[in-house]
Protein backbone atom coordinates (compact mmCIF):
# COMPACT_ATOMS: atom_id res chain seq x y z
CA UNK A 1 0.00 0.00 0.00
CA UNK A 2 1.44 3.44 -0.57
CA UNK A 3 1.72 6.28 1.97
CA UNK A 4 -1.68 8.39 1.77
CA UNK A 5 -0.98 11.96 1.54
CA UNK A 6 -2.15 13.73 4.61
CA UNK A 7 -6.01 15.11 3.78
CA UNK A 8 -7.18 18.45 4.98
CA UNK A 9 -9.50 18.03 7.28
CA UNK A 10 -8.66 14.62 8.55
CA UNK A 11 -8.11 15.38 12.55
CA UNK A 12 -8.18 12.22 14.67
CA UNK A 13 -9.66 14.33 17.79
CA UNK A 14 -13.00 15.06 15.67
CA UNK A 15 -13.64 11.66 14.59
CA UNK A 16 -13.36 10.78 18.73
CA UNK A 17 -16.18 13.26 18.94
CA UNK A 18 -18.16 12.49 16.45
CA UNK A 19 -18.26 8.72 17.31
CA UNK A 20 -18.80 9.65 21.22
CA UNK A 21 -21.98 11.70 19.96
CA UNK A 22 -23.36 8.94 19.17
CA UNK A 23 -21.87 6.52 21.87
CA UNK A 24 -23.68 8.77 24.64
CA UNK A 25 -27.14 7.75 23.14
CA UNK A 26 -26.81 3.86 23.48
CA UNK A 27 -29.45 2.88 26.12
CA UNK A 28 -28.81 -1.02 27.61
CA UNK A 29 -32.04 -2.56 25.58
CA UNK A 30 -29.86 -0.89 22.71
CA UNK A 31 -26.67 -3.79 23.46
CA UNK A 32 -28.20 -6.71 21.50
CA UNK A 33 -28.88 -4.84 17.97
CA UNK A 34 -27.28 -6.18 14.89
CA UNK A 35 -25.10 -3.43 13.26
CA UNK A 36 -23.91 -3.31 10.05
CA UNK A 37 -20.65 -4.99 10.92
CA UNK A 38 -22.21 -8.58 10.57
CA UNK A 39 -20.66 -10.01 13.02
CA UNK A 40 -21.10 -7.72 15.98
CA UNK A 41 -23.78 -6.55 17.69
CA UNK A 42 -23.78 -3.30 19.41
CA UNK A 43 -22.31 -4.66 23.08
CA UNK A 44 -19.52 -5.96 20.45
CA UNK A 45 -19.17 -3.24 18.40
CA UNK A 46 -18.56 -0.54 21.27
CA UNK A 47 -16.09 -3.00 23.02
CA UNK A 48 -14.62 -2.67 19.58
CA UNK A 49 -14.48 0.99 19.01
CA UNK A 50 -12.69 1.63 22.77
CA UNK A 51 -10.19 -1.34 22.55
CA UNK A 52 -9.63 -0.14 18.71
CA UNK A 53 -8.70 3.56 20.29
CA UNK A 54 -6.01 1.77 22.78
CA UNK A 55 -4.92 -0.37 20.08
CA UNK A 56 -3.73 2.93 17.96
CA UNK A 57 -2.06 4.45 20.43
CA UNK A 58 0.18 1.28 21.37
CA UNK A 59 1.14 1.28 17.88
CA UNK A 60 1.69 4.87 17.76
CA UNK A 61 3.64 4.84 20.81
CA UNK A 62 5.44 1.36 20.55
CA UNK A 63 3.82 0.57 24.05
CA UNK A 64 1.87 -2.41 24.23
CA UNK A 65 0.56 -1.51 27.46
CA UNK A 66 -1.59 1.04 26.06
CA UNK A 67 -3.74 -1.56 24.48
CA UNK A 68 -6.55 -2.92 26.15
CA UNK A 69 -6.94 -5.64 28.21
CA UNK A 70 -7.85 -9.09 25.52
CA UNK A 71 -11.27 -9.61 25.99
CA UNK A 72 -11.97 -6.18 27.61
CA UNK A 73 -15.52 -5.98 28.24
CA UNK A 74 -16.36 -2.30 28.83
CA UNK A 75 -20.45 -2.71 28.57
CA UNK A 76 -20.26 -4.75 31.73
CA UNK A 77 -22.80 -8.52 31.27
CA UNK A 78 -25.61 -6.33 32.61
CA UNK A 79 -25.05 -3.40 30.24
CA UNK A 80 -24.32 -1.12 33.26
CA UNK A 81 -20.67 -0.73 32.57
CA UNK A 82 -19.74 3.13 32.09
CA UNK A 83 -18.77 3.22 28.09
CA UNK A 84 -18.56 6.64 27.77
CA UNK A 85 -16.15 7.16 30.63
CA UNK A 86 -14.43 4.04 29.35
CA UNK A 87 -14.05 5.66 25.74
CA UNK A 88 -12.97 8.83 27.54
CA UNK A 89 -10.11 7.44 28.87
CA UNK A 90 -9.34 5.44 25.48
CA UNK A 91 -9.41 9.21 23.81
CA UNK A 92 -7.21 10.45 26.39
CA UNK A 93 -4.90 7.94 25.60
CA UNK A 94 -4.72 7.91 22.12
CA UNK A 95 -4.28 11.64 21.73
CA UNK A 96 -1.98 11.51 24.25
CA UNK A 97 0.45 9.14 22.04
CA UNK A 98 -0.39 10.68 19.23
CA UNK A 99 -0.13 13.78 20.37
CA UNK A 100 4.01 12.73 22.23
CA UNK A 101 6.75 14.40 20.33
CA UNK A 102 8.37 12.74 17.40
CA UNK A 103 4.98 10.19 16.97
CA UNK A 104 4.13 11.92 13.94
CA UNK A 105 7.14 11.49 12.07
CA UNK A 106 7.51 7.92 14.02
CA UNK A 107 7.90 4.90 11.47
CA UNK A 108 5.25 2.59 12.48
CA UNK A 109 5.02 -1.47 11.80
CA UNK A 110 1.15 -1.78 11.39
CA UNK A 111 -0.50 -5.19 10.26
CA UNK A 112 -1.00 -3.57 6.78
CA UNK A 113 2.12 -1.94 6.40
CA UNK A 114 5.07 0.50 7.68
CA UNK A 115 3.46 4.06 7.87
CA UNK A 116 4.72 7.35 9.61
CA UNK A 117 2.82 8.72 12.90
CA UNK A 118 0.83 10.93 10.85
CA UNK A 119 -0.46 8.62 8.32
CA UNK A 120 -1.69 6.51 10.81
CA UNK A 121 -3.55 9.07 13.32
CA UNK A 122 -6.02 9.24 9.55
CA UNK A 123 -5.88 5.44 9.55
CA UNK A 124 -7.68 5.29 13.03
CA UNK A 125 -9.65 8.51 12.46
CA UNK A 126 -11.25 6.88 9.55
CA UNK A 127 -11.43 3.74 11.72
CA UNK A 128 -13.23 5.42 14.59
CA UNK A 129 -15.67 7.63 12.60
CA UNK A 130 -16.89 5.13 10.58
CA UNK A 131 -17.26 2.35 13.36
CA UNK A 132 -19.34 5.62 14.88
CA UNK A 133 -21.69 5.42 11.77
CA UNK A 134 -21.83 1.80 11.73
CA UNK A 135 -23.28 2.63 15.63
CA UNK A 136 -25.81 5.41 14.40
CA UNK A 137 -27.22 3.00 11.89
CA UNK A 138 -27.30 0.23 14.33
CA UNK A 139 -29.14 2.61 16.75
CA UNK A 140 -31.76 3.86 13.49
CA UNK A 141 -30.12 7.55 13.99
CA UNK A 142 -28.90 10.28 11.68
CA UNK A 143 -25.78 9.30 9.64
CA UNK A 144 -25.17 11.84 8.39
CA UNK A 145 -22.28 12.78 10.77
CA UNK A 146 -19.84 15.51 10.93
CA UNK A 147 -20.05 16.36 6.84
CA UNK A 148 -16.63 18.14 6.36
CA UNK A 149 -14.90 15.57 7.96
CA UNK A 150 -16.61 12.41 6.63
CA UNK A 151 -15.73 14.25 2.73
CA UNK A 152 -11.73 14.62 4.21
CA UNK A 153 -12.35 10.98 5.23
CA UNK A 154 -14.23 9.63 2.13
CA UNK A 155 -10.84 11.13 -0.05
CA UNK A 156 -8.11 9.68 2.02
CA UNK A 157 -10.08 6.24 1.76
CA UNK A 158 -10.22 6.43 -2.41
CA UNK A 159 -6.20 6.40 -1.80
CA UNK A 160 -5.77 4.08 0.63
CA UNK A 161 -7.74 1.38 1.06
CA UNK A 162 -6.73 -1.09 -1.88
CA UNK A 163 -8.41 -4.58 -2.89
CA UNK A 164 -5.96 -6.41 -1.05
CA UNK A 165 -7.83 -4.93 1.86
CA UNK A 166 -10.72 -6.20 0.87
CA UNK A 167 -13.20 -9.39 1.67
CA UNK A 168 -15.56 -11.43 3.62
CA UNK A 169 -16.36 -10.37 7.11
CA UNK A 170 -14.14 -11.61 9.82
CA UNK A 171 -11.54 -12.30 6.94
CA UNK A 172 -10.78 -9.22 5.97
CA UNK A 173 -10.31 -4.97 7.30
CA UNK A 174 -13.15 -3.71 4.99
CA UNK A 175 -15.70 -5.48 2.48
CA UNK A 176 -16.29 -5.04 -1.39
CA UNK A 177 -17.06 -1.38 -2.02
CA UNK A 178 -20.70 -0.68 -2.44
CA UNK A 179 -22.96 2.36 -4.12
CA UNK A 180 -24.50 4.62 -2.37
CA UNK A 181 -27.93 5.72 -3.18
CA UNK A 182 -28.34 9.04 -5.10
CA UNK A 183 -28.38 11.73 -2.51
CA UNK A 184 -26.54 10.08 0.52
CA UNK A 185 -24.73 12.35 2.62
CA UNK A 186 -20.63 11.81 2.70
CA UNK A 187 -20.94 9.13 5.60
CA UNK A 188 -22.79 7.42 3.84
CA UNK A 189 -20.92 7.61 0.91
CA UNK A 190 -17.83 6.62 2.93
CA UNK A 191 -19.93 3.28 4.69
CA UNK A 192 -20.34 2.38 1.37
CA UNK A 193 -17.30 2.59 -0.26
CA UNK A 194 -15.52 0.67 2.70
CA UNK A 195 -17.73 -2.04 2.21
CA UNK A 196 -21.01 -1.25 3.97
CA UNK A 197 -24.69 -1.32 3.10
CA UNK A 198 -26.25 2.12 3.13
Amino acid sequence: MTEPSVSRGVDLSSAFDSTMGVLRKVEPHDLAKPTPCASWDVRALINHIISAARWWAAMVSGDPGLEAAEGADYVGGDGAGDFVAAYEESIRVTLGAFGAEGAAERMVTVPFGVFPGAALAQFAANDQFTHGWDLARALGQDTDLAPELAVALLGLAKVSITDALRGPDTEASFGPERVAPDGACAADRLAAYLGREV
